[in-house]
């Protein structure tokens, strides 16, 4: 119970509610009681962990790309943290301890651009290019000829990423990317989305399979 020394406007001591009153020299003060987290470490909160930890491992190299890719899912938080928990709740397979990204489900970008169709990816070890083929849609939907290409590849042997925010226009309906060489042997993971010319319109990005970078 508190107790107060100096009529009612006076400060007080002890504990009253959730509130302690003391002094310092001299002078009165109140502070809110410290709230006690119970078992901090509960099974929950170690499997959210682990999977953030996993998530955030993938996305945090490629910041630059989700900050267009996932800019129409930024309502009332970042670009990043709205594929960070697009990914978790969608693209984590597993049980603790050994939980794994599910790549044929996880989204690069989001958003109400109509996506390319007919798309694909091809391997050429003696270019050392991966080629991203689609069809050109444009008419359909929202689809402009001059919407943008988005490629994005995940080595997912080195957990490296190389991709393009403004590549070959949708009408171009195709683009190269030269692979770095100490990649070679590596397994990639392809995927493809799209962007408006203003860049205010982004699409779905689409899977295109995984690849392996033979010699």
């Amino acid at each position: 119970m508190g107790t107060i020394k100096q009529g009612i406007l006076g400060g007080f001591s002890g504990k009253v509610g959730t509130v302690i009153g003391s002094s310092w020299k001299g002078i009165s003060y109140m502070r809110g009681q410290a709230q006690h987290v119970k078992n901090p470490r509960s099974a929950g909160q170690v499997n959210q962990r682990t999977k953030f930890a996993l998530v955030l491992s993938f996305l945090q190299p490629v910041v630059p790309y989700i900050r267009i890719g996932f800019k129409s899912q930024a309502a009332k938080q970042t670009e990043f943290n709205a594929a960070m928990s697009y990914t978790i709740k969608n693209a984590v397979t597993g049980s603790y301890p050994s939980y794994a990204l599910d790549f044929t489900k996880i989204i690069v970008s989001k958003g109400g651009l109509t996506p390319v169709t007919g798309a694909s990816a091809s391997w050429a070890a003696a270019t050392q290019k991966i080629t991203v083929s689609w069809t050109d849609n444009s008419g359909v939907g929202n689809a402009l000829a001059t919407d943008k290409a988005m490629p994005f590849i995940y080595n997912k042997t080195k957990g490296e990423t190389i991709y393009d925010t403004a590549g070959a226009t949708r009408a171009t309906h195709t683009q190269d990317l030269i692979v770095p060489n100490d990649w070679v042997g590596d397994k990639v993971e392809v995927y493809l989305g799209m962007v408006s010319d203003d860049g205010k319109e982004v699409a779905d990005s689409i899977y295109l399979g995984e690849k392996t970078l033979s010699e």
